[in-house]
């Protein structure tokens, strides 16, 4: 396991720990000994130590006497810039996994998001495709790359996001037909579905799955099992969920296994990058 992988992994033991005990990550009171992660992520404490000390100068986790609790609530609102470098090594892999089901001379409506971000790099060698993109970090990746023809969907940029939402936004995907929408999300959960942190995130998804013929959902294993601020649409809206190996363990997620089953009995295609 490279040092990438293993700091996600680290913070989601942690985060994991505390809905387990029923408390919100971020509130406190969940601590994880250092001993249970070293023994779970086969390293030696003093890796562990090492790994605690880095994911508390990015503010994710507090180290206390003997391990160390949840710092933030897993959710959205950290901005754009304070979520694109972590979990990058499981965020670039979902994304080559996404991008390899998309077939060459497709018509993509690419969502915004820091996942999308590595899927739109990939993408960029399945040309021949035309790639709508809803989100100016994506745009950045596929400009002037061979076999992309690259449509920037108009709307307001959501200041610290980057995503492109709003009236126009609505209108120009509405005005589109796709053969593939690659939709990130906020949370999904085994009963309320799909849903978002902004409504105004919530209402680009919806009128991009009105208008796909396929969606391909993609969110790493800390998304499963939370219900997020605006319902975006049910299970079977969606026809894959692309996500990573963490979402099958409860030991590392405890809502991802009764999420996955969910997800399977509507009908949905699950594949664990």
């Amino acid at each position: 396991m490279d040092v990438a992988d293993r700091l996600d992994l680290t913070l989601r033991l942690v985060q994991g720990h505390a809905q387990e005990q029923g408390l919100d990550a971020g509130r406190g009171g969940a601590r994880v000994s250092v001993a249970e992660l070293a023994q779970r992520l086969g390293v030696s404490e003093m890796t562990v130590r090492r790994d605690l000390a880095v994911l508390e100068r990015q503010g994710l986790v507090r180290r206390v006497h003997g391990g160390a609790v949840a710092a933030r609530a897993r959710e959205e609102g950290g901005g754009f810039e304070a979520r694109q470098a972590w979990q990058s090594a499981t965020k670039d892999r979902l994304g080559a996994a996404v991008a390899e089901t998309v077939e060459p001379g497709s018509r993509v409506l690419l969502d915004a998001g820091t996942t999308t971000v590595h899927v739109a790099e990939h993408l960029a060698a399945r040309g021949p495709l035309t790639v709508a993109v809803l989100s100016l970090q994506a745009a950045l990746r596929l400009a002037d790359r061979p076999g992309i023809e690259l449509l920037v969907v108009g709307g307001r940029s959501r200041p610290g996001e980057r995503s492109l939402v709003g009236p126009l936004a609505l209108r120009t995907i509405e005005s589109l037909a796709f053969d593939v929408f690659v939709m990130s999300i906020g949370g999904v959960h085994a009963v309320h579905g799909w849903s978002e942190f902004s409504l105004e995130d919530a209402a680009v998804k919806q009128a991009g799955l009105g208008q796909a013929a396929r969606t391909v959902a993609v969110a790493d294993a800390t998304k499963l099992g939370v219900r997020a601020f605006s319902q975006v649409a049910p299970l079977d809206a969606v026809h894959s969920f692309v996500t990573d190996a963490a979402a099958a363990d409860p030991a590392t997620h405890p809502g991802g296994p009764q999420t996955l089953d969910a997800l399977r009995e509507a009908g949905v295609v699950t594949q664990l990058a």
